[in-house]
């Protein structure tokens, strides 16, 4: 936690009362070109790369599930461990395996279970409920037993599933999110995960998750305000949850506002600089296209087709749309949504939404296809690119953070 600690409340925190330490939007990917441990860093105000050494393991082969507002990813290895990591700094801190023990035990006989190879294997106790991790002999884990989801219509379906460490990733994590807390200054990790969009955290330092009931679910988005986490549903049902004490408090403070999901909807929450709830629409559609031979991705994609800003009335349990975003830009993905004043950051377009690529099930299915990321402006309704040609790998997924141009000149080598 000391290694965090000297990066988030006293450096990466000046922004907000020095000018010149403003934390800045960037994208944060990885090239092949560039090498495994190589992470880069786009600056939007700049509009210039910069290229970071980072330590094992090789951050082009983990998973990107979330960013927080100081600068910290949080990152998926290729065995499903979660690491946060500072990409300006290289410090990196291990989270709760979602399979840590609490006690290592030797599984008697009768609680073998039989894996996917047909050998069988001990269950041991777990820090998460909702995963059991299987292990061979030697205390290592082989598999990963746990549930899926799918929707047919509106009716949910459930069915166990057996994953390999490495594809647990593919299945299990949905979304991750960093806070820090008001009280205590300590980092709060959130992680919406399945099956059906559950939620569990943990601090900086736990040995372990801390789970919400399993009726709580579907979540997509979450922010984080004076001690509370607020957290938005697939219909758009928000939750006011108090984490301080020894089990977490849910208070449902709007309803929801839409009767049928879609998978072709995600949700986003934040709160505005002026004060406001926002929730955030953003839809997608699929496109069709036939690649060649030569080609190494799958023929359906998924394209950002619309966004819409909404003002959550609390009072009233109702939405009020609203456009233009009074000189705002909208920032959305798996980073924790933001909004900044596109005057004080001029190189930004106002009245628009930055957006990456965050459809879960087609990023961990569909690794070799192409991403979609650029700008939609919310006047119009119609979409840029953000840059072309494309400077990043399809895998892992690019996310924005927000980082500090001085350091970050002090820390790597700028590409133009």
């Amino acid at each position: 936690m000391e290694i965090f600690s000297r990066e988030i409340p006293d450096l990466l925190r000046a922004g907000a009362v020095c000018s010149s330490w403003h934390q800045t939007p960037c994208l944060f990917y990885t090239c092949e070109s560039a090498g495994k441990n190589v992470g880069c860093i786009y600056s939007l105000a700049e509009q210039r790369t910069y290229k970071l050494t980072l330590p094992d393991p090789p951050i082009h082969d983990r998973h990107l599930i979330g960013s927080s507002d100081g600068g910290l990813l949080v990152t998926l290895d290729d065995m499903s461990e979660m690491h946060l990591l500072n990409p300006v700094t290289g410090e990196q801190m291990a989270l709760p395996s979602v399979g840590h023990l609490t006690i290592y035990q030797t599984g008697p006989a009768e609680s073998l279970t039989a894996g996917p190879d047909g050998i069988s294997y001990a269950i041991l106790s777990i820090t998460m409920k909702q995963v059991n991790p299987i292990y061979d002999e030697s205390g290592a884990v082989v598999w990963y037993e746990h549930l899926w989801h799918y929707w047919a219509d509106e009716f949910l379906i459930q069915m166990p599933m057996v994953n390999a460490p490495s594809d647990l990733l593919l299945y299990f994590h949905a979304k991750a999110f960093v806070f820090t807390e008001a009280l205590t200054g300590s980092l709060l990790v959130v992680l919406i995960h399945h099956p059906v969009g559950q939620l569990s955290f943990a601090r900086v330092g736990d040995d372990e998750w801390t789970s919400l009931p399993p009726q709580y679910r579907d979540y997509q988005d979450c922010t984080y305000k004076d001690g509370l986490l607020y957290a938005v549903t697939a219909l758009g049902e928000i939750h006011a949850i108090d984490l301080s004490g020894n089990s977490a408090m849910v208070k449902v403070v709007m309803g929801k506002v839409l009767d049928i999901r879609d998978d072709f909807r995600n949700t986003y929450i934040l709160h505005a600089p002026w004060g406001d709830v926002l929730q955030i629409w953003k839809t997608e559609e699929e496109e069709y296209v036939h690649p060649s031979e030569d080609d190494d991705y799958d023929a359906i994609l998924k394209n950002t087709a619309n966004i819409e800003v909404y003002k959550c009335d609390l009072v009233e349990g109702k939405l009020v749309k609203i456009n233009p975003l009074q000189d705002h830009v909208l920032f959305v993905g798996h980073n924790q949504t933001f909004c900044l004043s596109a005057e004080e950051f001029p190189s930004l377009k106002a009245n628009h939404a930055y957006f990456t690529d965050d459809s879960q099930n087609w990023i961990t299915q569909f690794k070799n296809n192409r991403r979609d990321i650029g700008l939609f402006n919310l006047d119009d309704n119609s979409r840029d690119e953000l840059v072309c040609p494309q400077l990043w790998s399809n895998w892992p997924v690019p996310v924005w953070i927000t980082v500090n141009l001085a350091k970050l000149n002090l820390a790597c080598d700028i590409s133009s």
